[in-house]
């Protein structure tokens, strides 16, 4: 199997970019791994490039590269908190990244609502 390739400088810059824009400042990010099925049907975990970022909120972002112009995300505020955009995989990363941070901005409203109810407890 061919080793799926890092991410490159141009998509390094893009993130960057598109974080800058949500946030309004510059994020830190780090490249990590991640081990994933590319295919359900897969017994094996491939090991994918990605990168992971955490918010003021501290929801955590991970956007793994899958093969050449090939990303899935996730966010999650705990384990049980995860979540994802509903696609499986994206063949463009600005897509993903928006389509992912603007997911999170709607979640992160509705927990915020969640929980102050709970708060309040009202519901």
């Amino acid at each position: 199997m061919t080793a799926i390739p890092d991410f490159t400088e141009v998509e390094l810059r893009l993130l960057d970019v598109a974080l800058r824009e949500r946030y309004g400042c510059a994020v830190e990010v780090q490249e990590v791994e991640t081990e994933i099925r590319l295919m359900p049907a897969d017994r094996e975990l491939t090991v994918c490039p990605a990168v992971y970022w955490e918010d003021a909120e501290r929801c955590r972002f991970v956007v793994s590269k899958t093969a050449l112009d090939k990303f899935r995300s996730m966010f999650f505020w705990t384990v049980k908190d995860r979540f994802s955009t509903g696609k499986e995989e994206y063949d463009n990363l600005g897509d993903c990244l928006v389509t992912t941070l603007k997911m999170q901005e709607e979640a992160a409203r509705l927990r915020k609502q969640e929980l102050g109810a709970k708060e309040t407890g009202t519901s």
